[in-house]
């Protein structure tokens, strides 16, 4: 078998190895929700994405093709969740001050201050973004994934993500103006 490590717990899972589905959970859940996040700019619609993925694994996992990366699979399972809640929803939510800081370290109060407001107004710049937009930055620049990775997770050609995420950086900078 592939040295995946990925593959040998999707393997173990087919078998019945309920031990694998929760290291797969372990991997994985923090990475979808993020992905989740960035699209939706909502904390409780990222989880119950997160929460909604896994089941869909767990009840799906035959149709998992082993000749593409299982992450790919997961992701896009993960994005088309999110991108179809958000179409859904259209609505754009404020981050609240509670995510902005959530996972800050920083003990210095005025420089808080100013992460939580960077936080909020990239967060806010995204949700003003067309749903495909932060579906490519999110993925590029939060869950850090290659041109190549990404156009498997989108179902698109790499020289197409280069431009999409191109073209999202341009409309995203300029809505970050005030912050430079």
């Amino acid at each position: 078998m592939d040295k995946d490590p990925d593959q040998a717990l999707v393997a173990r899972h087919r078998s019945g190895d309920p031990e694998a589905f929760r290291e797969l959970v372990v991997r994985y859940q923090r990475p979808i929700y993020n992905a989740a996040f960035r699209v939706l700019g909502n904390a409780a619609d990222a989880a119950d994405i997160t929460q909604d993925v896994f089941l869909r694994i767990s009840q799906h996992i035959d149709e998992y093709d082993a000749e593409h990366k299982f992450f790919s699979w997961v992701y896009r399972i993960a994005l088309n969740q999110a991108i179809n809640l958000a179409r859904r929803n259209w609505r754009e939510e404020p981050l609240d001050d509670g995510d902005a800081l959530e996972g800050d370290g920083a003990t210095d109060p005025e420089r808080s201050v100013q992460r939580a407001e960077l936080t909020a107004g990239v967060q806010g710049a995204l949700l003003k973004l067309r749903v495909d937009d932060r579906a490519v930055l999110a993925l590029r620049h939060f869950s850090e994934l290659s041109y190549r990775e990404i156009g498997e997770v989108l179902s698109i050609d790499e020289k197409t993500v280069k431009s999409r995420l191109f073209e999202a950086r341009l409309r995203m900078r300029e809505l970050l103006r005030e912050y430079h």
